[in-house]
């Protein structure tokens, strides 16, 4: 088994590009993080557990902790312990009548479950060293701001056509006809 790193969820972000959902992990006693997307259920169900709210039926992630608990075995911690083709997999480990027991799952349903028995979520350390970010702590320079500016200024110029389209229409006008 490699080498694994204790993470902790950070936070769970929208992509504004497409609605999907990123949980963010951070590496305990450190500041690098590992960004894994997963699916907008899966993130939804994380929120609630993180949030501790109560729901009235037991949801499928609740289910599972259930199960796991009525045949005497617990949630020992989850892993991520691969990327391969962009693509994180993950284990949940259980310890049931003394054997410890890795069930082969998406990182997305391991930490609901992790979340939910309050247990270790850990990534190998080549999972974090090829994937893990580290803030950078340098200050934007001049030469990236003017590159932001340009790209602002293209912008600016293809949304100058909607402008002029929008100055001749005549919003009085429309709503006349449309009153008829």
């Amino acid at each position: 088994m490699s080498e694994m790193v204790e993470v902790v969820i950070d936070s769970i972000r929208v992509s504004l590009m497409n609605q999907q959902r990123i949980v963010i992990l951070r590496e305990v006693d450190a500041e690098r993080y590992l960004a894994i997307w997963i699916g907008v259920y899966e993130a939804e169900h994380l929120t609630i557990a993180l949030q501790d709210v109560e729901v009235s039926r037991p949801l499928t992630y609740d289910l599972f902790t259930n199960v796991i608990e009525s045949l005497n075995a617990e949630v020992s911690h989850i892993e991520v312990v691969s990327l391969r083709d962009e693509t994180f997999y993950g284990n949940v480990v259980l310890n049931a009548n003394g054997s410890v027991i890795n069930i082969d799952s998406r990182p997305s349903d391991a930490m609901n479950l992790a979340v939910r028995s309050d247990v270790p979520i850990l990534v190998s350390r080549e999972v974090m060293d090829s994937a893990g970010i580290v803030p950078d702590d340098d200050e934007v320079s001049i030469d990236d701001m003017e590159e932001v500016e340009a790209s602002a200024g293209k912008e600016d110029e293809r949304l100058s056509i909607f402008e002029d389209f929008l100055d001749k229409l005549d919003i009085d006008d429309a709503a006349d006809e449309e009153s008829e």
